[in-house]
């Protein structure tokens, strides 16, 4: 049996969780030891039965077999997904049992793919990636690692989301874009161009939101 611990009891933090209680009432063989955050208000409290166990650093102590980096935030979960692989932890992959995911599809550690999720063939998901409730990614698209797909957005064939990125609730991505490095998509766009990296583009379609300094 895997031990496993959830680093952050936010809301993503309680999601994960709710993913892994699935998995183990479909058969996988897991331990959830709770969660580990360092919002000291938090430590000793119960979410969906599960024990907030003290602060991230308390992972030492807990001995998991793996964890999983349950924090919404992108640069956040890449900072420290990266800390606790460098020292040797364990990623998990967490997979609700309802997602459906094409076998030819590659997953990086770390993962999590939620209530809903579709994936499609030919397509690679790298480390640390949200792919958040319902949101359907298509043939042959590159996710890289740290990317969150939110709630109810869809990709179509041949799209690339690079490190970071964010692509917002209800948003859909037409087919061969890319979507830049930490670049933001926002709720309900539809992008039809390609983004460059760490711009933020909403509307439809999809445009650079304009800036104030723009002006200056």
């Amino acid at each position: 049996m895997r031990r496993v611990l959830i680093v952050g009891a936010g809301g993503h933090g309680l999601v994960v969780a709710d993913i892994l209680l699935a998995m183990r009432a479909a058969g996988t063989n897991l331990d959830i030891l709770g969660y580990v955050d360092d919002d000291i208000t938090l430590h000793g409290r119960q979410f969906l039965g599960l024990r907030v166990r003290g602060p991230i650093a308390a992972w030492r102590q807990l001995q998991p077999d793996a964890v999983i980096v349950a924090l919404g935030d992108n640069r956040r979960r890449a900072y420290w997904q990266r800390h606790l692989a460098a020292q040797g932890v364990r990623l998990l992959v967490a997979r609700h049992p309802s997602a459906v995911v094409a076998r030819s599809v590659t997953i990086g550690p770390g993962t999590v793919l939620a209530a809903g999720v579709v994936v499609n063939p030919g397509t690679t998901v790298g480390a640390g990636v949200i792919l958040n409730t319902g949101c359907t990614v298509d043939h042959h698209n590159h996710i890289e690692d740290y990317v969150h797909i939110a709630p109810g957005a869809h990709l179509a064939g041949g799209v690339t989301v690079q490190e970071g990125a964010l692509v917002g609730v209800g948003a859909a991505v037409h087919p061969g874009v890319t979507v830049g490095a930490w670049a933001v998509v926002g709720v309900g766009a539809a992008v039809v161009r390609s983004v460059p990296a760490g711009a933020t583009v909403a509307g439809v379609p999809a445009r650079p939101l304009h800036r104030q300094e723009d002006d200056l």
